[in-house]
């Protein structure tokens, strides 16, 4: 036994009386996670895609085979069971994710209203039954592949109700509430239907509003689409630890910290600004242009990766549906695999590879409600749906299937422990630490390169302009 796990277990012990002397039990003492500390991950890298559920990406038999809760039918309005048929990665359509969309798909628990969810179609006809199709094994290889060799986690929940706008503030700060303390939450993306863009965001036309949702799941009022509360990366500016978001473009629903106000700095109070110039934009958010339109990639191969990355993919690379591309997203993601696993970074980075939102495809395992005890989330309050989760490092779990429930709470507790930073008190104090996908005492995995159609010599040499997302 090591000096660190007994010093743990002495301190646990006088924790524990101290308890039961007040009348409680030993339930909630935190768990002990990693007595190796922040000496074995010093860099953590979240890889952010669009809009999937595991029932329509990880039609996998081999995760199937290994107890991966993926079904391969789903429930429709009318009791009917509908079988999930296969589809391209790459569709000419779109399907809502909005707010309304999440109540009708969830029905009370029942999951069976995915075919009420609205579908938009670029190219006419629609399919009969879009929101049952899953996405065909050949053009997400190189997710299985991921999946398969490190930890898959087929509970993970996305933290809010709703689409991308949202799910971006929540990656980086557990909540989308417009101010520090309040009990409401941006719940769905700016309107669109104003003159001119930008729409997102501190610096979006004046005319731009978001509907934010109260604790009993009412959306009753609308704000500017600019808010304020803390974020993990003021704990990391605390510390002077390095980090960077990686983003296609300024603006853009994806783009967490443009909605933020102490992280844009925005040149004039809303709704008047133009530009964001603060510290943590000028200095931390890194946007792709056609000099150098893969950064990520770039910072890894100069030895600049930071202690914590946030990667936003091009819409084009976001397995968002409606971009018909069939092959960019698993590049994409696979050439940042790979660009780690194959250097020094290898030994020390845990990567965790998660979708925004489930995009409107239907999936079969209701998201767990979450407990009232006295927080900004309010009674009765739920997760939204599955999204699918990798996290890959030399010290995941080997061929594993996480079913703990997570969220994306649990990807800020999990940088929380790891770098000795503080709660920030949102859906990261209740959630859990990623620690079952784990294993920090064994021997570091080797990596193997995952394979993918394009490699990342078609990302750092792709000029064509990023594009940010058509998502309404």
């Amino acid at each position: 036994m090591g000096r660190a796990t007994l010093l743990y277990l002495l301190l646990l012990g006088f924790a524990c009386a101290a308890m039961l002397l007040g009348g409680n039990g030993c339930s909630s003492v935190t768990p002990f996670r990693n007595p190796f500390g922040s000496s074995k991950i010093q860099h953590v890298v979240i890889v952010f895609q669009e809009n999937r559920t595991p029932d329509n990406l990880f039609q996998d038999p081999v995760l199937v085979a290994a107890g991966a809760d993926i079904a391969n039918s789903g429930l429709n309005s009318s009791g009917q069971v509908i079988p999930l048929t296969p589809e391209s990665l790459g569709v000419n359509y779109d399907l809502s994710h909005a707010h309304p969309a999440f109540v009708a798909q969830y029905d009370g628990g029942k999951m069976d209203g995915a075919d009420l969810v609205p579908t938009v179609c670029y190219v006419a006809p629609c399919p009969s039954n879009p929101q049952y199709f899953y996405v065909q094994s050949s053009d997400v290889q190189p997710y299985f592949q991921m999946a398969e060799q490190y930890t898959f986690g087929d509970r993970m929940f996305q933290t809010n109700q709703g689409p991308s706008f949202p799910a971006h503030q929540f990656i980086i700060s557990g909540t989308s509430a417009p101010t520090a303390t309040s009990n409401l939450f941006v719940a769905e993306n700016p309107n669109t239907d104003i003159k001119l863009p930008p729409y997102a965001g501190c610096v979006a036309n004046p005319a731009a509003f978001v509907a934010v949702v109260d604790p009993h799941g009412n959306e009753s009022s609308t704000i500017y689409p600019c808010t304020d509360h803390p974020t993990l990366t003021d704990q990391l500016n605390a510390r002077h630890l390095s980090w960077r978001y990686y983003t296609p473009g300024p603006n853009s629903i994806w783009t967490g910290p443009n909605a933020i106000e102490h992280m844009c700095g925005p040149n004039a109070p809303p709704p008047n600004g133009t530009a964001c110039i603060g510290s943590d934009w000028v200095n931390h958010v890194v946007i792709y242009n056609s000099q150098n339109p893969a950064p990520i990639l770039t910072d890894i191969a100069s030895n600049q990766l930071p202690a914590v990355s946030w990667v936003i993919p091009a819409g084009r690379n976001s397995d968002h549906p409606g971009n018909q591309i069939s092959v960019g997203g698993p590049s994409w993601v696979a050439s940042i695999v790979n660009a780690i696993g194959n250097s020094s970074y290898w030994a020390n980075t845990a990567i965790i590879v998660t979708w925004d939102d489930w995009g409107g495809w239907y999936d079969h395992v209701p998201p767990p409600q979450v407990i009232d005890d006295g927080t900004s989330w309010g009674s009765g309050y739920l997760y939204g749906f599955r999204v699918p989760l990798i996290v890959i490092s030399p010290y995941a779990k080997a061929s594993y299937i996480s079913h703990v429930s997570h969220d994306f709470g649990s990807i800020l507790h999990f940088m929380e422990e790891n770098f000795g930073l503080s709660s920030l008190g949102y859906a990261d104090a209740r959630a859990d630490d990623l620690s079952d996908c784990f294993n920090f005492g064994q021997t570091p995995l080797a990596f193997h390169t995952i394979n993918a159609p394009l490699s990342a010599s078609h990302f750092l040499n792709d000029r064509t302009p990023p594009d940010d997302p058509d998502d309404d």
